[in-house]
């Protein structure tokens, strides 16, 4: 049975990280289009943070490695960025607890667990074109997965399909909220970098 230990959770957050890297200025362009073009720049600024601070300390744990990453995030990353991701891996983190391995079940009540803190913090719901509209069939995917590999895989899909769907939808939550009609024809950037996030993992975590 495939299971998340530290060393797979450490490889997952530096494709991110490297993902953000490489697609930075793409978000920077989508978020320049209905927001305040900053996510592409603020979201790899606070995973090199982060990295630097997965690197210089010792995390037992895929749970401690996610709390690391949240941290870094909150403390080193303006807009709505930080806090909603420092939201997800907080919560994601906390929810994996001190456990070494930790099996398909437990990772997917973990996105679970991401995915409620950032509905909670930035109130927005499946439509409102937000990183909500990836997460929640990314998610979903992965809690109806049989396997851990498969699972990932179809997450990624998902997440994929949610974020295309973001392009026509009128925004109804953050910066873009407030262009109304004219944030259509648009892919949100956060659904965007969300796509990332469960790429990454699945390129790192399902071989």
């Amino acid at each position: 049975m495939v299971t998340v230990t530290r060393d797979g959770a450490l490889e997952w957050m530096r494709r991110f990280a490297s993902e953000l890297s490489e697609h930075r200025e793409q978000l920077v362009r989508l978020d320049t289009a209905i927001g305040d073009g900053d996510h592409g720049t603020n979201l790899d600024r606070g995973m090199r943070k982060a990295l630097e601070k997965l690197d210089g300390g010792e995390q037992a744990d895929p749970g401690t490695v996610l709390k690391t990453v949240a941290m870094a995030l909150v403390s080193s990353v303006g807009g709505a960025a930080g806090p909603l991701y420092g939201t997800f891996f907080l919560q994601m983190g906390s929810a994996l607890g001190s456990d070494s391995e930790v099996d398909l079940p437990r990772f997917a009540a973990a996105w679970r667990k991401g995915l409620e803190g950032v509905q909670m913090r930035g109130k927005a719901e499946a439509g409102d074109k937000t990183m909500v509209d990836a997460l929640i069939p990314g998610v979903g995917a992965l809690e109806a997965a049989s396997d851990l590999e498969g699972g990932l895989r179809a997450a990624e899909q998902a997440a994929e399909e949610g974020m295309k769907a973001t392009t026509p939808l009128v925004a109804r939550k953050g910066r873009a909220s407030y262009l109304g009609e004219r944030s259509k024809d648009h892919q949100d950037p956060g659904a965007t970098s969300t796509y990332y996030l469960f790429k990454s993992a699945a390129e790192s975590l399902a071989g």
